[in-house]
């Protein structure tokens, strides 16, 4: 461990850290975002359209940023989100990151393209985690996925609907991670050899690198092209709103809609049957040029608020970003990028000690604007 890895505090911190320590392909895989990556930037800098009213001469002796989110126990409005092949930014990365949201008391959630399968993740855990799922060609393997969460306690289903195809990620083609041919993997291979620390860590000690869930659907499990074919082939472009119905007939759970960015689908999915939405343009990694979620939280939440509960994701990077979501109407936010980055740098503990500067960010912000309560925290305490 270096003296950098140390005194990394906030997610740009460890973003500038996992840049130095992972191959290119991995960190553009992550970091990047669709075609020009308008959208992604705008995911960041429109929470800076926003802005907390500062209120003074209360008693906030008292903060509590406890919170309930899809019906678990909460210490802050705060659940990591699902991220394919977290397991490629440390070792059993999943897991890793699993371990440090049950240490600070929020919910993590797995991809359906997660390197760990549930029963390693439920293995290294005692608290329920959320799963999440691409609605796929194959429902008969769709049924097996949710009786597998299940059997791994996950109560909560996070259903991504903003996947009918893959988006344009111009960096994945520059850096040879997708096509290419020879030179892609020559290109590869630099770049793993630059980054020797991460080698060591996970490319030798974090085998296997299969996607764990499903492992026994590919020929070769030790081939993540054909992973990545599999995965494409089964990307179902047809899914429309009843089919949420059918999902809602398999799963017991809550079921969570990720990937809402219009009123009129917020509205399409409650009445489908789910429990939540995520205000989400999947950290702008699938079509560029559209609203940033924060931009379009207002809305739906007004809209919908009281029919269900309304989640974002996208560009949040403070714990004073979470304040405004809230303010915004947001039940709780779901972070990426920034748990990769600080999984990168420093594993598990990388990850919880940057939820606890996300904590402290709320409960001073929280301090700050004269309230003690996240219930407290109202449309009328922002301006833009």
């Amino acid at each position: 461990m270096s003296i950098y890895d140390v005194t990394a505090i906030s997610v740009q911190d460890y973003r500038v850290r996992a840049r130095r320590k992972l191959p290119q392909f991995l960190f553009d895989y992550v970091d990047g975002g669709a075609n020009a990556e308008r959208t992604a930037a705008l995911n960041e800098t429109d929470f800076g359209r926003f802005r907390l009213k500062q209120h003074v001469m209360h008693d906030v002796s008292s903060v509590d940023t406890a919170t309930t989110l899809a019906g678990e126990d909460a210490a802050m409005p705060v659940a990591l989100a699902p991220v394919g092949m977290a397991g490629m930014y440390a070792r059993r990365g999943e897991a890793q990151a699993a371990k440090a949201a049950e240490r600070t008391g929020i919910p993590f959630t797995t991809s359906t393209v997660g390197i760990c399968p549930v029963e390693e993740i439920q293995s290294a855990t005692s608290r329920p985690f959320w799963f999440q799922l691409y609605m796929m060609r194959d429902r008969d393997f769709v049924l097996e996925m949710l009786a597998r969460a299940q059997a791994a306690g996950c109560r909560n289903l996070v259903f991504t609907v903003d996947l009918p195809v893959a988006g344009m990620r111009l960096r994945d083609y520059r850096n040879g991670m997708l096509g290419g041919g020879w030179r892609g993997a020559l290109s590869k291979l630099v770049q793993l050899a630059t980054s020797p620390a991460w080698v060591v860590d996970v490319g030798l000690h974090g085998k296997p690198h299969n996607f764990g869930n499903l492992s026994h659907k590919v020929a070769n499990p030790n081939d993540l092209n054909a992973y990545k074919a599999f995965v494409d082939s089964q990307f179902d472009p047809t899914v429309t709103w009843k089919d949420i119905g059918w999902l809602r007939d398999h799963w017991q759970g809550k079921i969570l809609i990720k990937g809402v960015m219009e009123v009129d689908d917020a509205r399409a999915a409650a009445d489908a049957g789910a429990d939540a939405v995520v205000v989400s343009n999947h950290g702008g990694r699938q079509l560029d040029g559209i609203a940033s979620s924060i931009s379009k939280l207002p809305a739906v939440a007004t809209e919908l608020g009281d029919r269900i509960e309304i989640y974002m994701d996208g560009g949040v990077r403070s714990g004073i970003d979470v304040v405004k979501a809230v303010a915004l109407g947001a039940r709780g936010v779901l972070i990426g990028r920034p748990w990769i980055y600080a999984l990168a740098v420093r594993g598990e503990q990388g990850v919880v000690d940057l939820l606890d500067v996300f904590r402290r960010e709320i409960a001073t912000a929280m301090a700050l604007i004269g309230v003690t309560r996240l219930e407290d925290i109202t449309p009328e305490l922002i301006e833009h």
